[in-house]
This record gives structure tokens, sequence and C-alpha cells, in this order.
């Protein structure tokens, strides 16, 4: 997929995965549509950096847990561009406690940003990425999802369910030439991690993670970019983990 002349919508766009994704696309010649809870001063930056190459931005604050606004903002970019053809739903955040400590409110409100999200923003976005015959999804999950993690239950159970819903999603809209992907992250160098004890990272990066290091936002936007160029990879997860899913300790 050429990205010139095309709008990309970015959930959670403004920080860490989300930031350096719609800068990615912006430089492959998307105008970008950026989104989060919260608008804070760095949201301008993103904002300031995709202008001054020459894209057009908007962005807008929402609650993707929330129906109404992940249905709102979807025709809020269509109607702000008179398009939409990138669908990226980035947005989330961490949410620990064990099967003891985690509320129902907590649990479904996990689940309902992770993972319902994703139904809601695909379906109302749908007629949009049809009319141009093209279109490419993208979603989030994590290792977490993959490996499972104690203290973390409803994060790791609704990061799992991602992969499922993309190569399901993936299968029904094939005929439509749209594609549907997901990545999942594992140790990235984002505000997420920041809360990560001196001596869980040192755990990590010299037992964990064959490669020894964090990755960084970009190289995630990289793999994000890749999947919404390439337009013969559908249904398919990219992990980048630095080698962390491929070993057990």
């Amino acid at each position: 997929m050429d990205l010139h002349g095309k709008v990309a919508f970015i959930t959670g766009g403004t920080l860490g995965i989300g930031a350096a994704t719609a800068l990615k696309l912006a430089e492959l010649g998307a105008d970008i549509a950026i989104a989060a809870r919260q608008l804070s001063d760095a949201a301008r930056e993103v904002e300031a950096k995709i202008t001054a190459i020459g894209r057009k931005c908007l962005l807008f604050s929402a609650d993707f847990s929330q129906e109404a606004d992940c249905r709102n903002s979807i025709e809020q970019v269509a109607t702000h561009f008179g398009r939409l053809d990138v669908l990226v739903h980035n947005a989330g955040g961490p949410s620990n406690g064990s099967i003891t400590e985690l509320t129902t409110e907590q649990w479904q409100q996990t689940l309902a940003l992770h993972v319902t999200a994703n139904f809601h923003l695909a379906q109302a976005a749908l007629p949009h990425l049809k009319a141009h015959g093209e279109g490419a999804i993208i979603t989030v999950s994590s290792t977490a999802g993959i490996r499972g993690v104690a203290g973390a239950l409803v994060y790791a159970t609704a990061k799992g369910a991602i992969p499922q819903f993309t190569r399901c999603l993936a299968r029904e809209l094939a005929d439509d030439n749209i594609r549907v992907n997901c990545i999942a992250p594992g140790v990235i160098r984002t505000r997420f991690h920041e809360t990560m004890t001196a001596e869980r990272k040192k755990l990590n990066l010299e037992q964990r993670i064959p490669l020894h290091r964090e990755g960084t936002p970009e190289q995630v936007a990289d793999a994000i970019a890749l999947l919404v160029t390439n337009d013969y990879i559908t249904g398919e997860t990219i992990v980048i983990d630095g080698g962390l899913t491929s070993r057990i300790a």
C-alpha cells in the first residue's frame, strides 16, 4: 500500500509506540489522526512533528474503553479527512492484579480497552476502508499474551485474545482486500516499563532476553509500517521482543 494520499488513525498515538508509529506513517506519506484519553504537551509535540514534515494531523481526546468514543472517533476522522485507510489500535496500559486482587470493574475495563475496542473500532471503520478498495487494520498484543504473566491476569488475558481476533477478522475481510495484522511487543523502552524494578530489569536483560537489550518504539513502528505497506501479509502476529518468547526462563 502506497501511503501518499492515505489517512491513518492511531489510537494512543501521542506517546511511545503510538507516537513513533504516527511519525513513521507520516514519513511514508500518510496524513495522520491521533487520539488518547489525555492530551499532554507531548501530544502537541507529536502533532507539530507531523505537520513539520508536510503531513496533515488531527489530534483529539477519546476514551477507547467506551463504545461511543470508539465509534465517534472513526466518524470524526473520516469526516475531517474525507477518508480512512489505516487503523492502528494502540491505546492501552498496564492492569496489574492477581485473581484474588482483581475487581470485576477492573476486569471489564481492561477487556473493554484492549479487546472490545478493537471490535467497535473495526466495525465502525469498515465502511470507510471498503470505500477505497483496500485497507489495513493493525492490532497490538504483547508478549504477556503469549507467555502469561503472574500478577497481571487480566492484562495478559486481554493481550492473548487479540491475535485470535486478528486472525478471524483477517479471514472475514480478505475478500474486501482489507488486511488485518497484529504486533506483540516485548520489553520496549517506553513509559509502560518505567515502573520496572532494577532487579527485574537486570533479570530481563541478562537472562530472559537473548539480545540483552530493550527494544525501542521506533523498532515497533517499523514493524507496523511493514504490515501496513506490504499488501501480501494478513492474519499474522509479528513478535518484537529480542527473542524473549523464544526461550523458557
